[in-house]
């Protein structure tokens, strides 16, 4: 059963097509969220990385778990609409296995520190129980009006 279906992401999240990596919550606590990207062979960076061995960039796979770390953050606040989760750091990043079409990655993401802005989350993406990636990533809660971002 899905904590949160894409729908309910998208109300979180101010990422949209190709850039939401995030396509359901199956686990969400105040200091732990799992989610999961269905990798398919339609995803537009297949095309060019690489057109003979498809795989999924780590860089691409690091923004799927800050992603997740996202959601935890934005979703108990009530006025996110005006926020933005902003990578601030990633840390500690290992590429483990490639990540190719068809795979289903498992994000989990633990906080380990959170200050009035800022958040740091540790986390791990599986793919049949087997790590792709881990890392370490920081983020930022910004106002849409900060520094330049949009209203």
């Amino acid at each position: 059963m899905d904590i949160l279906d894409i729908n309910e992401i998208r109300r979180i999240l101010p990422h949209r097509y190709p850039m939401l990596l995030v396509d359901r919550i199956l686990e969400l606590e105040p200091e732990r969220i799992v989610g999961i990207k269905n990798v398919t062979a339609n995803e537009p960076f297949f095309d060019g990385h690489f057109p003979d061995f498809p795989v999924m960039p780590g860089v691409l796979i690091v923004e799927a778990m800050a992603q997740t770390a996202g959601v935890l953050v934005l979703q108990s606040i009530p006025d996110r609409d005006q926020k933005l989760v902003l990578l601030v750091s990633i840390e500690a990043a290992r590429f483990r296995k490639p990540v190719v079409p068809g795979d289903q990655l498992r994000i989990e993401m633990t906080l380990l520190r959170r200050k009035a802005s800022v958040a740091k989350m540790a986390g791990k993406a599986t793919v049949n129980g087997v790590v792709a990636a881990e890392a370490e990533v920081m983020c930022k809660l910004a106002e849409k009006g900060e520094a330049g971002f949009p209203v």
